[in-house]
């Protein structure tokens, strides 16, 4: 059983607000903060007191909750160093592999450059849960804002060598036109089939579909997947390398 709490909720249009919540310690983070006035009354109705905020990358609809949560809370803003001049209100600088120690579980921020030179991941080491932020959504990844493909795949592969049965979470809820995407490249794999008519369902029940396992994102999120020998005769791309595999999915996603 997991020694921490989760809750999602949604933020803007498309954005999931998060909270992690230690009940020993009363501790209680945001992970980005999408709009401040939603996570604050999120943490009124569960009477939790926010005490830090994580965030995964600077752009404007992660940030814009910063400084009035703090504000409010006094809470400390935890980002990664190497992006320290984008982040609103800072005051806990990480760099990669560092850990930091929230209640009794530590937290570890993983560098994932690509969609932004900044982007960073958390992942609650115990608990095995994995903030993604926009580097990694369910069956899809994050637009190369200012990274290169290189760079990206690189990263994923940081995440892709965490424990099989992490759990994901990440920005936005995506994952309907990720599957009907994945589906385009990829449609005899029968556990994308499988994952994305649970998916469907999912929306139409108008519930979320995260978070999702990394062995699930393994076995149908093509941007995890350049071996796949479909994924390599749709782009006809036999033996390519895996960069420039996950290159060709990345460019042709931008149009779909």
């Amino acid at each position: 059983m997991s020694r921490m709490e989760v809750a999602q909720f949604r933020c803007r249009s498309d954005n999931f607000g998060l909270l992690l919540h230690d009940p020993a310690s009363g501790l209680t983070a945001a992970i980005d903060t999408p709009d401040g006035e939603v996570i604050w009354r999120e943490l009124q109705s569960r009477n939790w007191q926010l005490s830090h905020i994580f965030n995964t990358h600077h752009h404007y609809d992660h940030v814009p909750g910063n400084e009035m949560l703090k504000e409010r809370t006094g809470c400390t803003i935890v980002g990664a160093k190497i992006d320290a001049h984008r982040i609103p209100g800072i005051d806990l600088q990480l760099t990669d592999g560092e850990q930091y120690l929230f209640g009794n579980q530590a937290i570890t921020m993983i560098e994932t450059p690509g969609h932004t030179m900044g982007s960073v991941c958390y992942f609650v080491q115990e608990d095995r849960f994995l903030f993604t932020g926009d580097t990694l959504f369910s069956m899809g990844c994050g637009r190369l804002m200012e990274g290169s493909a290189q760079t990206m795949w690189h990263s994923l592969q940081k995440i892709m060598a965490l424990p099989e049965d992490t759990k994901i979470y990440c920005g936005h809820e995506y994952t309907l036109t990720n599957a009907e995407f994945a589906l385009e490249i990829e449609p005899g794999n029968k556990a994308l089939q499988a994952r994305a008519n649970k998916v469907r369902e999912l929306r139409r029940a108008r519930q979320d579909t995260l978070p999702v396992s990394l062995s699930s994102e393994k076995a149908t999120n093509p941007f995890l997947r350049p071996d796949s020998a479909e994924i390599q005769k749709y782009f006809n791309l036999q033996g390519a390398s895996k960069t420039e595999i996950f290159a060709a999915i990345r460019t042709h996603k931008n149009q779909f």
